[in-house]
């Protein structure tokens, strides 16, 4: 029963025999082969558009270089509190980018609250030298409390950048989760509301490593080019990332991942609905769960095999958690089965 993280689930049978069948013969290095053309190709299908697609290794160097990609002196990028790029990424896009800001926003449940951040934009004039100025805004989508921004909130917030001349950035680690959620097209969720670049996660979803930073201003490409060179980024054997990335867009393999995973989370939160020893600390939006667990009694799931984590209270969260208990957030993923959450839910139930 695991459900501390999908960064803990294997690669999909399909992505490992799509390695295996890209490991043998030559191939033109450093993202200019074959194959990797005809996925850069397979990214502007699936956007609708041509975009400028970057393989990397880690979600944390995609965030970095794609905030780095807007990078000015005195820069701030503005992100939720409690967002992944300004509480998990250890420092990276400041150290990347040589010294901007991350500045934090408040909002519910881990969205930037529009009207907050048109007001803390605007204290940050770009003409007044001492403050700095805007630089990029990020969102992550899905958010670490595993909400969704609506198609309308992420205009929003990529109309009010852009009345400040910043990029929109969007986290996307559990993208495919909140397309499928929304029931939407990546071209909807992504540029067409005003996102300039996107950081597009696979790991999670199926993949063994496959990470790429999507692109919208083709006129930055060359840059972000040089920038991914010099963090180390620049993948030798590319291939290997692009053969798990055609294999996971074949047939809509990504989206029935998604789908999968965000079914489990779905089913795991009735279990802990009809559960007299826990709580839903709120509805699940993707496929992350959060529930209020007496302690004791999360030491008893965890002894008896179920693997999950205690969780920081959201900023925002008004929910009564008492003294005896604690927060905890339960992942799923395309490998977590139906058996498992009813056992966790036979489990819970005593």
């Amino acid at each position: 029963m695991f459900f501390a993280s999908d960064n803990w689930a294997g690669a999909h049978p399909d992505i490992v025999a799509g390695l295996s069948a890209a490991s043998g013969g030559f191939s033109t290095a450093y993202g200019d082969g074959a194959l990797d053309q005809a996925i850069y190709r397979r990214f502007n299908e699936i956007f609708e558009r041509e975009v400028a697609v970057f393989f990397v290794a880690t979600g944390t160097a995609a965030n970095a270089l794609s905030l780095t990609t807007f990078n000015k002196p005195g820069g701030i990028s503005f992100c939720h509190r409690e967002s992944h790029v300004i509480e998990d990424e250890c420092g990276a896009p400041e150290y990347f980018s040589g010294g901007s800001r991350l500045h934090a926003i408040d909002g519910p449940l881990g969205k930037i609250d529009p009207h907050h951040l048109e007001e803390t934009m605007e204290r940050f004039a770009p003409e007044i030298v001492h403050w700095g100025r805007p630089m990029a805004v990020s969102i992550t989508q899905s958010t670490e409390v595993g909400t969704i921004y609506g198609l309308d909130e992420i205009e929003t917030i990529s109309t009010i950048a852009k009345n400040h001349s910043v990029p929109v950035h969007m986290d996307g680690a559990r993208f495919a989760n909140a397309l499928v959620a929304l029931d939407t097209t990546p071209a909807e969720m992504t540029w067409k509301r005003g996102v300039d670049i996107l950081s597009f996660g696979g790991t999670k979803n199926g993949c063994w490593c496959a990470e790429a930073i999507v692109l919208f201003d083709l006129d930055r490409a060359r840059e972000l080019a040089f920038l991914r060179k010099r963090a180390a980024q620049l993948l030798s054997k590319s291939r290997f990332v692009a053969a798990q990335f055609e294999a996971y867009f074949k047939d809509g393999l990504w989206l029935d991942t998604a789908r999968h995973a965000n079914a489990m989370a779905a089913r795991l939160a009735a279990a802990i609905e009809d559960s007299a020893s826990a709580k839903l600390a709120w509805l699940p939006q993707a496929n992350e769960v959060f529930a209020i667990i007496k302690k004791t009694e999360a030491d008893r799931l965890q002894a008896a095999g179920a693997a999950f984590y205690d969780w920081h209270r959201p900023h925002s969260f008004d929910g009564h958690v008492g003294e005896d208990e604690l927060l905890y957030r339960f992942v799923t993923s395309f490998a977590t089965t139906p058996d498992e959450v009813d056992r966790f839910g036979q489990l819970l139930a005593g």
